[in-house]
């Protein structure tokens, strides 16, 4: 697994209006920010991809959320 800082490659921008924790959105430039930790996680990783504490973690196109209400959805652009 790669610890890649992705703040250093992206600027992100919270979704406005945030979306329902229930139904976290996915795309290709849509992360999530875990808010315990503060490490961003592509919605869709395609490689093993994980937060420090463990509450976003995925590969294959999957990410699996421990606790939904403790994510906030951003929005990613190349720096």
């Amino acid at each position: 697994m790669l610890n890649i800082d992705m703040r250093k490659i992206y600027n992100f921008y919270p979704i406005e209006p945030a979306p329902d924790s229930a139904a976290l959105p996915t795309a290709g430039d849509i992360y999530y920010e875990c808010l315990d930790c503060t490490v961003i996680v592509n919605s869709m990783p395609h490689i093993k991809s994980a937060c420090a504490c463990g509450n976003l973690s995925g590969s294959g196109g999957k990410l699996e959320v421990m606790d939904p209400t403790r994510v906030r959805v951003v929005k990613g652009k190349l720096k």
